[in-house]
């Protein structure tokens, strides 16, 4: 039995991609990749310290005292490991790629909840984008972006995407009906419905979607650092391949302290959120 050519059916797929498209891609990466630079260069123009005063209020703001104090304890233990350039290179591909992924995912989101049709060809491919392995995804962004930090976005926002589409599409199809016949009956748009009464309504399950989107975005990150993304990822695979057990445990828990603080401010960020939407619903 013969076998089917898929693996040279993709290698023509791709070689006719970037013979048409090649230079517009290199266009677009080279205009990506400095913006990325521009944007980590004036965030290392700013004090270490004011950087965590930042990071503090804000989880004071999301979670409370505690979680403030932690997050203090825990970026200054990355300052302290000499591990700071690495991190905000780290936290910027993580930012612009959570970012990217929420605003992509939201909209796609929204449309597969609104249309059956659309949901059932959307959710194939999210199960393929879910479970395909995420070393994958460095391929075709290595092919078309070179090696790089531009690559690296662009593999981590296709690897993260899926929970931002899946959640906002689940917590729209889970606002009770009784509410959306409400709207109806007062006369209310399908944009008007949507903005006020479903979006709110569903907005919890939606935060979560987000959350799991940017702890994605953070591993996927990491995991670039194969293909030249530099960041906390390039000192953990340094230290696999040198075998240096205590560098890699320096990087580990400096990657370990910014998942424990995104999960927490984004679990914060939800559950205000929540309580600012409850408090206008009752109030309305």
């Amino acid at each position: 039995m013969n076998k089917f050519p898929l693996d040279a059916l993709i290698d023509q797929a791709v070689k006719w991609l970037q013979i048409n498209y090649g230079e517009s891609v290199d266009a677009f990466s080279a205009a990506f990749s400095e913006s990325i630079n521009f944007m980590g260069d004036s965030l290392a123009m700013v004090p270490w310290w004011l950087i965590i005063l930042v990071f503090a209020v804000i989880a004071w703001r999301c979670n409370g005292w505690k979680l403030s104090l932690g997050t203090v304890i825990g970026l200054y233990i990355i300052y302290n490991l000499r591990l700071w350039a690495p991190f905000l290179d780290t936290l910027i591909l993580v930012i612009i790629s959570a970012a990217l992924s929420i605003i992509i995912g939201i909209p796609l989101g929204i449309m597969a909840a609104k249309s059956n049709k659309f949901h059932k060809g959307i959710s194939p491919v999210l199960d393929v984008m879910q479970t395909m392995p995420s070393f994958v995804y460095l391929i075709p962004a290595l092919l078309f972006f070179g090696i790089g930090k531009v690559p690296a976005v662009f593999s981590t926002v296709i690897f993260a995407m899926p929970p931002a589409i899946r959640f906002t599409d689940l917590g729209i199809r889970q606002v009770p009906t009784d509410l959306v016949e409400v709207g109806e009956a007062f006369g209310s748009s399908p944009g008007q419905l949507l903005w006020k009464i479903q979006m709110p309504v569903a907005l919890p399950t939606i935060m979560a979607g987000i959350n799991q989107t940017v702890m994605l975005s953070l591993s996927m990150v990491v995991i670039s650092a194969m293909i030249g993304a530099g960041g906390l990822g390039a000192g953990v695979l340094e230290a696999i391949s040198q075998l240096k057990i205590g560098m890699g445990f320096e990087y580990g828990i400096a990657v370990v302290i910014i998942a424990i603080i995104l999960d927490r401010i984004s679990q914060g960020i939800g559950r205000s959120l929540g309580t600012v939407d409850n408090k206008n619903n009752k109030e309305e």
